[in-house]
């Protein structure tokens, strides 16, 4: 019999050695990142016993009669073990969670599930699960992402560019200047999108604090000056793109375009299976900005999705 309970904090070091052991969690899941916004959502995350042992959990939250895996997170969706569980076990899980849920006054599920490429190992049980259940897919968005194994090369003109970037003393590494970056950031998201960074300064800080090996800051400087950045998310196997951003002078020299070419390089080097761009949506994937996909392509991306589910209860 499959029963499911509603995790609490006295059991953080359990769902920590689970996430780390499944075969698609990452360093998100872990409840050091989950729990940093904890102000604001309301978790809800759920964890499934078999035979009194955990067999998967679902980092979710709650918000009115709808359970969300996970608003906080890119990706949520159960995480799974290697060992004993097939389809046939997430049948039970599902149908456990969907009858938890209904006996907790919750009418709708949205579901998130970890992209194929963070999976260690197969593990889309899930997705028959949630097709068992008559879940519709509500949102689609595209990422960009390099297959680091037989990577495409840079096009010509953003191998010239790299080439003119490095030429012209532009240097490309790690860096610790978050606040530096994080003004420059700002500053552009302001300007284009008369918006602002999801993660202040203060929150980056600390969840790089508490994973400073997953996530890093990557910068193209001249001198002082800050051209171009990126954070990295480093999630074996991917290595993700978060943050992207380059001044004017950024831009025209080529320097985004040579500092990509180093963590590409980087990433392969580091062993990453898949290097990641990260989305071109907006309006929930009903917009595509065709300029940034070209400009992602160029580099030697194709297309990966992130999708989003919902189960009506």
């Amino acid at each position: 019999m499959t029963e499911i309970i509603k995790y609490d904090r006295s059991m953080q070091t359990q769902w920590n050695e689970f996430a780390l052991q499944s075969r698609n969690g990452t360093f998100l899941h872990r409840r050091e990142y989950m729990d940093y916004h904890s102000d604001r959502f309301t978790d809800c995350s759920l964890i499934a016993l078999h035979d009194g042992k955990p067999c998967a959990m679902l980092p979710a939250c709650v918000d009115g009669d709808t359970l969300w895996s996970h608003r906080g997170l890119t990706y949520g969706g159960w995480l799974l073990p290697y060992k004993h569980f097939d389809a046939a076990v997430m049948l039970e899980v599902m149908d456990a969670a969907v009858m938890w849920m209904r006996d907790n006054h919750l009418n709708r599920l949205v579901y998130k599930p970890v992209p194929h490429i963070y999976h260690r190992y197969p593990c889309e049980e899930d997705l028959y699960a949630l097709f068992r259940h008559g879940a519709t897919l509500t949102e689609t968005n595209i990422s960009t992402t390099i297959d680091l194994t037989h990577p495409i090369p840079l096009d010509r003109g953003n191998k010239s560019g790299a080439n003119a970037a490095r030429k012209a003393g532009i240097i490309v590494g790690p860096s610790d200047d978050w606040q530096g970056y994080w003004e420059l950031l700002s500053s552009l998201l302001g300007e284009r999108y008369d918006t602002r960074p999801v993660h202040t300064l203060d929150e980056m800080q600390l969840l790089q604090s508490r994973f400073p090996k997953e996530i890093r800051l990557y910068t193209a400087t001249l001198g002082q000056e800050i051209l171009a950045g990126v954070v990295m998310y480093l999630s074996v196997p991917v290595a993700h793109c978060q943050y992207i951003g380059a001044s004017r002078q950024g831009k025209d020299s080529k320097a985004l375009t040579l500092l990509f070419q180093h963590l590409i390089q980087e990433s392969k080097s580091m062993g990453f299976r898949y290097f990641d761009f990260g989305i071109s949506n907006e309006d929930h994937g009903r917009y595509l900005n065709e300029g940034l996909v070209r400009q992602k392509s160029r580099l030697g991306g194709r297309g990966i999705t992130y999708n989003t589910f919902e189960i009506l209860l």
